[in-house]
C-alpha cells in the first residue's frame, strides 16, 4: 500500500479511488485524505478521514464523485505514530500563500520533533512532524517572497529537505496547484517511484491489495501524465504500469503532465536493497539537439526542453553555416487509358526570402502543353499547365539549386523578452490574418479538447509565447509516433491527438490547429528537408517535407517542424503555404477527358554540392 500517491497531468482528469483497505474485514489505517484543485483554480479541495469505518461515505465519494476532477492530485494514507488519529493530524495538510493553496503529504516519519525558526509566518495546527516540517518550508518560501514553486529557487529547497534526512524519513511531496515537487528520502529508507503515462489509452487502471485508480472511469481522454508512488502499483485491464525508482535526496519537478526538471542528490549515496519488482533504470535526460530525428523517434526516452526547467536555458546554438542544396523532384503520372486533356497546377519552384535564395531553377514538363507562370494569393512562385495532347505517362521534373543562408532560430529573442498569451491583434491585422487564424471544422466537443491541450503547454511554461510553442513542438515530436501509412490525406488533427501517430503533414496540421486555438496565426509550408548523405532518415529526403511557419508579432513567420522538434534552419527548403495541405501541394491537377485507374511515383533527392 502506497504512503501517498502524486498525480500530475496535461489537462483535467476526473479519477476514481477505491480505497481498498477499508474493504470490510481489512486491517484499516489510522486516516486518509485526498487533495486536489478543480477547475484549474489556485483554491484546493480537500477531503480527509481520521480514524475510517470501514466502507465510510466519504470513501464511496471518492470512489464516485464526479466534481473530484483536476489536473493534480495527491492522496495520502496514514499509518500514525506522531500525533493523535484526528483531523488536524490528518494528511495532507494545506495552507494559503501568495493567493493559492499549497498542499503537502510525508512519507515517514522523524526521530524527533524539529523547531521552527523564531518569527516563523506559519504555525502547526495539530501535533504531527509533518505539518511542522510544511510550516518550515513555507515560512521560508514566504520570508523570500516568493509566492510560487516557479520561483522557488529548487536547489535550495533541496538543501531545506535533507537536514531532516538525518532525524528520519522524509520522502514528501509539496504542491501550489500548478507545480509538483517530490524529494525522495536521501537514507533510501523510503523509495520513491514515478511512471509516466502516455496516450493513446481507453482504459487506465492501476493498484494494489490496498487501493486501485481507474483514470477513466469517467470518461477517457488523451492526456499524458506523471505519477508518483511509494510504492508500486501493478497495472489492470490494457495499461502496464513501468515505474522506475527516483535517486534517494534527488528532487523532481513536475507540471501539466511534465517533467520539468530531476536534481540529483546533494550527496551521491546509493540507495537500501528493496524487495519486489526491479525498478526501471532512469532514463537519461539530454537536452534536444537541432537537426531532423524523425526516423529515429524515441517516444519511451524523455527529453526535457531548456526552456521548461527552473535554471536559466543554456547558451542558444549558432547557426549552421550556408549550405548549397540541389533538389531534384521527379513526379511521373501512369494512367490505365489515354488521357485526352487536363490541367495542372505547378508549385515547385523554391522561395527567395530571408532563409534562403534560389539560385537556378528548371521545370520540364514530358508531354506537349501549354503553360502560364503566375505568383498566387499566398506568394508562391506557380505554374499553370494545359495538355491537349493525349498521354498514358506523364512526368514532371523540377531541378533547383537553393543556397540556405545562414540563420540563428532564435534571433527573435533578444527584441522580446517575454511576449504572453493571449497575443492582442489590431483588428486590420486580425483581418489579414483571419485565414491562419480558423482552425479546421470538427465537431465543438473535439475542438474544446484540442484547446485544453494547446492550453497544457501554455499553463506549463507560465503563458510565454516562444516557450509554449518551443514546448508544444517538441512533444509533438516526444510523444508522438512517425508511422508511414497509418493516416491519409484526410486524417483530422483530433485524430493524430487521440491516436499520437502520423507522419509530417499529421504532425503539422496538429501543430497548426493548437497553435490557432491559442489565437496564434499558422500557415502550412511544403519544401524539402535535407537530412545528409548517410543520415538514418534518409527516406525523409525521397519525399516533400511539411512543417509549420506561425507568425510572430514584429517578427513574421517563424518556422517550426514538430516531426523533428526543431526549429528550421539551413536544413529545410521552402517552396509553397497556404492555409493547409491543399493550398501548397507541389502538384494537383484535372482530367477532363480519359484516364482511369491511376498509379504515382515520386522521386526526390536534396543534396549538398560545393
Amino acid at each position: 500500500m502506497p504512503s501517498f500517491l502524486a498525480m500530475s497531468f496535461e489537462g483535467a482528469l476526473s479519477p476514481s479511488f477505491d480505497l481498498r483497505c477499508l474493504h470490510p474485514g481489512r486491517p484499516l489505517p489510522d486516516g486518509w485524505g485526498i487533495g486536489f484543485y478543480p477547475g484549474h483554480e489556485p483554491a484546493a479541495t480537500v477531503l480527509k478521514e481520521p480514524a475510517p469505518s470501514a466502507m465510510s461515505s466519504k470513501s464511496r465519494l471518492v470512489e464516485s464523485w464526479e466534481h473530484l476532477e483536476s489536473s493534480l492530485c495527491i492522496l495520502h494514507i496514514r499509518a500514525a505514530r506522531w500525533g493523535s488519529i484526528a483531523d488536524a493530524n490528518t494528511q495532507p495538510f494545506m495552507r494559503t500563500w501568495g493567493k493559492r493553496d499549497w498542499l503537502f503529504v510525508h512519507s515517514g516519519s522523524l526521530e524527533s520533533r524539529p523547531q521552527l525558526e523564531a518569527g516563523a509566518l506559519f504555525e502547526p495546527v495539530g501535533s504531527t512532524d509533518t505539518e511542522l516540517v510544511f510550516c518550515d518550508l513555507l515560512s521560508r518560501i514566504a520570508a523570500r517572497g516568493w509566492k510560487s514553486l516557479r520561483e522557488v529557487d529548487l536547489r535550495l529547497l533541496q538543501t531545506w529537505l535533507a537536514p531532516f534526512d538525518e532525524i528520519g524519513v522524509m520522502t514528501c511531496a509539496i504542491s501550489d496547484g500548478s507545480d509538483l515537487v517530490v524529494y525522495t528520502d536521501a537514507q533510501g529508507t523510503q523509495p520513491c517511484l514515478v511512471w509516466e503515462l502516455k496516450p493513446p489509452y481507453e482504459e487506465v487502471i492501476f493498484g494494489d491489495d490496498e487501493i486501485a485508480v481507474n483514470l477513466t472511469k469517467r470518461g477517457a481522454k488523451a492526456r499524458k501524465g506523471v505519477v508518483f508512488a511509494t510504492s508500486v502499483l501493478e497495472g489492470e485491464a490494457q495499461t502496464p504500469t513501468t515505474w522506475r525508482e527516483l535517486a534517494p535526496g534527488s528532487l523532481v519537478v513536475a507540471r501539466q503532465g511534465a517533467l520539468l526538471a530531476e536534481l540529483p542528490p546533494l550527496i551521491q549515496k546509493a540507495a537500501s536493497p528493496r524487495k519486489g519488482p526491479a525498478p526501471e533504470p532512469a532514463p537519461k535526460v539530454e537536452a534536444p539537439k537541432p537537426g531532423p530525428e524523425a526516423a529515429k523517434r524515441e517516444t519511451n526516452e524523455p527529453v526535457i526542453p531548456a526552456a521548461l526547467a527552473h535554471k536559466p536555458p543554456p547558451s542558444r546554438p549558432r547557426a549552421a553555416p550556408p549550405r548549397r542544396l540541389e533538389i531534384f523532384h521527379r513526379t511521373t503520372y501512369k494512367y490505365e487509358r489515354p488521357v485526352e486533356r487536363s490541367t495542372h497546377l505547378l508549385k515547385l519552384e523554391p522561395v527567395t526570402d530571408k532563409l534562403q535564395r534560389l539560385a537556378r531553377h528548371e521545370l520540364r514538363v514530358s508531354v506537349e502543353s501549354k503553360w502560364r507562370d503566375f505568383t498566387d494569393v499566398f506568394g508562391n512562385r506557380a505554374r499553370r499547365v494545359v495538355i491537349d495532347t493525349p498521354f498514358t505517362e506523364l512526368t514532371l521534373e523540377s531541378h533547383s539549386l537553393v543556397v540556405a543562408l545562414d540563420t540563428d532560430p532564435f534571433e527573435f529573442r533578444p527584441l522580446h523578452a517575454r511576449t504572453t498569451i493571449p497575443l492582442n491583434w489590431m483588428p486590420w491585422q486580425r483581418h489579414m490574418l483571419q485565414p491562419y487564424l480558423l482552425p479546421p471544422e470538427l465537431p465543438e466537443s473535439q475542438l474544446v479538447e484540442l484547446h485544453e491541450y494547446a492550453m497544457s503547454f501554455v499553463e506549463r511554461n507560465d503563458y510565454d509565447l516562444v516557450d509554449s510553442l518551443i514546448d508544444m513542438n517538441q512533444s509533438i515530436f516526444r510523444d508522438y509516433t512517425y508511422k508511414q501509412g497509418a493516416t491519409t490525406v484526410y486524417t483530422t488533427p483530433f485524430e493524430v491527438y487521440a491516436t499520437r501517430r502520423g507522419v509530417c503533414q499529421d504532425f503539422t496540421n496538429l501543430f497548426i490547429c493548437l497553435s490557432r486555438l491559442l489565437g496564434i496565426p499558422a500557415r502550412y509550408v511544403c519544401g524539402y528537408l535535407y537530412t545528409g548523405p548517410k543520415h538514418q532518415n534518409r527516406a525523409m529526403a525521397e519525399a516533400t517535407h511539411a512543417w509549420a511557419q506561425v507568425y510572430l508579432p514584429e517578427l513574421g513567420w517563424k518556422g517550426f517542424d514538430p516531426t523533428n522538434g526543431v526549429l528550421t534552419q539551413t536544413d529545410h527548403v521552402r517552396v509553397s503555404v497556404g492555409r493547409g495541405y491543399i493550398d501548397a501541394t507541389p502538384s494537383s491537377g484535372t482530367i477532363f477527358v480519359g484516364g482511369g485507374s491511376e498509379t504515382l511515383d515520386v522521386i526526390v533527392t536534396c543534396e549538398e554540392v560545393g
